[in-house]
C-alpha cells in the first residue's frame, strides 16, 4: 500500500503531470527543453525531475553536463495502468496540445542532435528565461 500512496502523492503536482505529458509525447527530452516549455527554472525542473525518477517513472542519461530524461517502462501492474490512463486524460486537456506546440516550437529552433552546450540550446534557454524574467520584475516595480 505504502508503493502505491507514494506513487499518486508524486503525481499530486501540476509540474510533474505537465513533465510526464511531454515525456509521454517524446521519447527523451533535455532540461532544458523541459525548461522552455513549461517556462520555469532550472533547478525548479531538475527538483521535479529528481522526484520523478525517485519515484522510478523516468531514467536519465548524463551527457557532459547535462541531462536527458526519458519515460521509464513500468512493471508494476498498478503503476502501469494508471499511466495509461494518465496519458489518456491529460490528452483531452485544454492545456495539453498547447504545451506540445510551444515545446515542439522550441525544439524548431534548436539545433537537436548536437549536445547542448554553454553556447548551445540549454544556455539560450537560460539567459532567454533570465532576461524575460528581469523585464517582468522591473515592469512589476515600476507599476507600485
Amino acid at each position: 500500500m505504502r508503493d502505491a500512496a507514494q506513487f499518486f502523492k508524486v503525481l499530486a503536482d501540476e509540474a510533474r503531470l505537465k513533465m510526464l505529458w511531454l515525456l509521454f509525447n517524446h521519447r527523451e527530452l533535455c532540461v532544458c527543453d523541459i525548461v522552455e516549455a513549461l517556462e520555469i527554472t532550472q533547478s525548479k525542473a531538475s527538483r521535479h525531475l529528481i522526484t520523478l525518477r525517485h519515484a522510478g517513472l523516468v531514467i536519465d542519461r548524463k551527457d557532459g553536463l547535462w541531462s536527458y530524461y526519458q519515460l521509464r517502462p513500468v512493471d508494476d501492474e498498478l503503476a502501469k495502468q494508471h499511466l495509461e490512463l494518465l496519458r489518456a486524460t491529460l490528452a483531452k486537456r485544454p492545456e495539453a496540445a498547447p504545451l506540445l506546440r510551444k515545446l515542439h516550437e522550441w525544439l524548431a529552433t534548436t539545433e537537436r542532435g548536437t549536445e547542448c552546450a554553454e553556447d548551445g540550446a540549454c544556455a539560450a534557454a537560460t539567459k532567454k528565461r533570465s532576461a524575460a524574467n528581469a523585464k517582468r520584475a522591473r515592469v512589476a516595480g515600476g507599476s507600485r
